[in-house]
């Protein structure tokens, strides 16, 4: 058991194995042992890791406990996980164990119906811990981070994200609600969060499409834009290698791009830095670009889709 727990034993577990109270006292009087929650016990000296630290709130919370929030996020893979000095864990409203120590314990009468097992942790399902650490988080570029990794890495749907929304608590969801409804509306990555609601304050631009369905007016397919404006085909791309594309495939999507100018479309390119770093100016490159295109009164061969 210490082997699978990583050296991790609680109480109950010591008793059933037949460890007595005067042998426990031993160990941990002698330094062999330390106790780092109450009624857990490593079976070593010395800091625990953070894989430890997980193991040791579960078993502080008891059978029904589950990691959730940024240490969970992190057991399910995810990169941009906020960074968090404590372990929270979600316990039955019924089960009176108070926080402590590193653990931060969150009573819930509504238990994850999705929760899943790595090993030795309980963890609440993707769609959860990223509501559970974005209720907490105060940088919305993190919050978008989360939602943008955990759609375009599968970890769950949009519709998952929408589902547990409803169901939790309303406190500290507005940031959280805005990345969901970006992603519903076609903004797939955290840089084109960041242009949505540049442009959309603009008074010069008409509403942009995100991500459309295009083709020709013969019904040949086109590459899907990150933006759109319909009226004077001005596409709109982000160029961001980290939340899109392997090597391999952005160079294949610059010749697809190719594919837009032939059809008759303005193709802008800009980097995640880019408009991060001077968004004035990329709201007034789009506005220059369309003001353009207006004046040169287009007639590209494209036409948008209905998804």
């Amino acid at each position: 058991m210490g082997d699978t727990q990583h050296g991790l034993i609680a109480r109950s577990q010591l008793t059933a194995a037949g460890v007595t109270r005067s042998q426990l006292r031993w160990r941990l009087h002698t330094g062999r042992w330390t106790a780092p929650l109450p009624g857990v016990y490593a079976t070593f000296s010395g800091e625990l890791s953070p894989h430890q630290q997980a193991i040791a709130a579960l078993l502080y919370g008891g059978p029904a406990a589950c990691l959730t929030g940024a240490a969970a996020l992190v057991v399910h893979g995810f990169h941009t996980a906020p960074r968090e000095r404590c372990v929270r864990i979600v316990v039955p409203c019924n089960r009176r164990v108070p926080s402590t120590g590193f653990v931060r314990v969150h009573r819930t009468t509504r238990p994850d119906l999705f929760s899943r097992r790595y090993g030795p942790l309980r963890v609440t399902s993707p769609e959860r811990c990223v509501v559970e650490a974005s209720r907490l988080c105060t940088d919305p570029g993190r919050v978008r981070a989360m939602v943008a990794e955990a759609v375009q890495s599968a970890h769950c749907t949009v519709e998952d994200l929408t589902r547990e929304l409803a169901a939790a608590p309303k406190a500290g969801t507005a940031v959280l609600r805005r990345a969901v409804a970006e992603v519903l509306a076609g903004v797939r990555s955290i840089a084109e969060g960041e242009a949505r609601a540049l442009l959309a304050r603009s008074t010069v631009l008409p509403a942009m499409l995100w991500n459309p369905v295009l083709k020709t007016l013969d019904g040949m397919a086109l590459p899907s834009p990150d933006g759109w404006i319909p009226d004077v085909g001005l596409a709109l791309e982000v160029d961001s290698r980290s939340y899109h594309l392997s090597p391999e495939d952005w160079e294949r999507n610059l010749h697809r791009h190719a594919r837009l100018a032939e059809a008759g479309a303005v193709v802008l390119h800009f980097s995640p830095q880019q408009i991060h770093r001077d968004p004035a100016w990329f709201v007034a490159s789009v506005e220059r670009s369309y003001l353009a295109r207006l004046t040169a009164n287009p007639s590209p061969l494209i036409r948008t889709v209905p998804r």
